[in-house]
């Protein structure tokens, strides 16, 4: 059922050990690292019962009367697509910035597991009811829920057996109640998350059909002998005035120790199968995939709003060669804009009996999202001038000795004043130019994977047989070379 706010608050109190800054953190939603990111996942919870917002916020099944949160509705018909994008795009709005890891891009990979039900279940039966189990508890409890993937690794060019084992998260024993693993996990808001869908990491688990290293389960955030050790933050660190997007929307990431953690038999999905693993990587993003791409949708139009007030407010906005750059920027958003939509348009059914968008151009637009932010930043930041690096802070435009030196100087006419130029210089270099603006540059690239699996993903989902088609068509080629290299997939 729909949680509030503050039910979300009290379930994230149940003494897990959180550390920042050598510091021990007694309550991570009171925490000034993690408040910010905690109050916004309470507003999200919030919005399911705000009369404002419940509409596009929430859903009832036909026939029922439990109420039930959009954005982790298992997606069956493109009016469900719809809806999750219009979910999104309301928290977006209602909190003014852009926020990945707050659930509805990690539910995602839950509805994979749907698809891969009967694939687990011919590899071990005893699995099938914790599945289904976790299926519902992710889609319809309303817990905040998050993905463990990424593990330290070490050396890449060694198995992880051939080095220290807990590189990758393995399993050292079992007991009557469960597994004990042990080993790392990164996780972008573990230290304030409910539950995590726990999985292999893109690495060398194994050359065996059986390996302690393939395996999956269902963690809760509150289990003993996990240890939250977090990057510092951007919170608190400079004045909100100067910094107003790190302040607001940092999202904390955490190397996740599992220092002999007991999962109970029950939230273990599946355990010692590189078949599993693999398939479960594999499809892994076919619809989580969506939410991170529409994030950077949100991105393209905050740097467009950037750069186009600030030339507007310097007058430039009739020159040629802003145009031209504006234009790019334009064809940035609408591309990955047209990538979501088609994808939804000509959505394809899965295998568990879901609606997935079309693969081939889900991944395509995130490629493009990804690929290309780093140069539509670059952009941006020329519109923006280099006065986002240069410009002094609130409190010099505050003080009576400086403020007047700085008013005359900040002011361009009657229509903007030093104010409102500082605060527009303020939110462009927090986007565009500051430490949170590279961290969410490298966070966007590595974030579902790294760039060469988000390509691995188009070379799998592309459909290369047309152009081959065309081509031996085209050329007059015989039946013969079909024999020679057969199909690409």
């Amino acid at each position: 059922m729909i949680r509030t706010g503050e039910q979300y608050r009290e379930s994230i109190r149940d003494g897990r050990e959180v550390w920042i800054n050598g510091e021990k953190v007694a309550d991570v939603t009171t925490h000034p690292a993690f408040k910010p990111l905690v109050d916004i996942r309470a507003r999200i919870h919030d919005m399911a019962h705000d009369p404002d917002t419940r509409g596009v916020m929430t859903y009832t099944e036909p026939g029922g009367d439990e109420v039930n949160a959009i954005q982790q509705k298992p997606p069956r018909t493109v009016a469900d697509w719809e809806a999750k994008r219009a979910a999104t795009d309301a928290v977006l709005n209602d909190v003014g910035g852009v926020v990945t890891r707050v659930g509805d891009e990690t539910i995602g990979e839950v509805w994979s597991l749907i698809d891969g039900q009967d694939m687990l279940d011919a590899i071990n039966p005893a699995y099938s009811g914790n599945v289904r189990r976790h299926i519902d508890q992710a889609c319809f409890g309303d817990p905040f829920h998050v993905s463990a993937n990424t593990d330290p690794k070490g050396d890449r060019s060694k198995r992880p057996q051939d080095q220290d084992p807990d590189m990758l998260l393995h399993v050292v024993k079992e007991t009557d109640r469960g597994i004990v693993v042990r080993g790392a996990k990164y996780e972008t808001a573990a230290a304030y998350a409910n539950q995590a869908f726990t999985k292999p990491t893109i690495a060398n688990w194994g050359d065996s059909e059986l390996s302690d290293y393939a395996l999956g389960f269902m963690l809760d955030m509150g289990s003993p002998g996990l240890k939250y050790i977090c990057r510092t933050g951007f919170a608190g660190r400079a004045p909100a005035e100067d910094y107003p997007l790190a302040n607001r929307f940092d999202e904390v990431d955490t190397l996740v120790v599992f220092d002999d953690v007991e999962i109970p038999w029950e939230n273990v999905l599946f355990y010692r199968d590189t078949k599993a693993a693999t398939f479960i990587r594999a499809t892994l993003h076919r619809y989580s995939a969506f939410a991170f791409t529409q994030r950077n949708l949100r991105l393209a139009d905050l740097m467009i709003g950037a750069a186009l007030w600030n030339v507007k407010q310097t007058g430039l906005e009739r020159q040629q060669a802003v145009q031209e750059k504006l234009a790019t920027l334009a064809c940035y958003r609408e591309g990955i804009n047209a990538h979501l939509t088609a994808a939804v348009a000509m959505a394809e059914p899965s295998p568990g009996g879901l609606l997935m968008p079309q693969q081939s151009l889900l991944y395509t637009g995130r490629v493009l999202a990804c690929s290309q932010l780093h140069e539509m930043m670059h952009i941006a930041r020329e519109l923006c001038g280099g006065q986002i690096c240069i410009t002094p802070d609130k409190a010099s435009f505050a003080h009576p000795e400086t403020a007047p030196w700085l008013e005359k100087f900040y002011s361009v006419n009657e229509h903007w004043v030093a104010e409102d130029r500082r605060k527009l210089l303020a939110y462009a270099r927090d986007l565009l130019n500051s430490d949170y603006a590279g961290h969410r540059l490298t966070f966007q690239l590595f974030a579902q994977s790294p760039p060469f699996a988000h390509l691995g993903a188009v070379y799998r989902n592309f459909d290369w047989d047309g152009p081959l088609d065309l081509v031996k068509d085209a050329a007059g080629l015989s039946d013969r070379v079909l024999g020679t290299l057969g199909r690409t997939k």
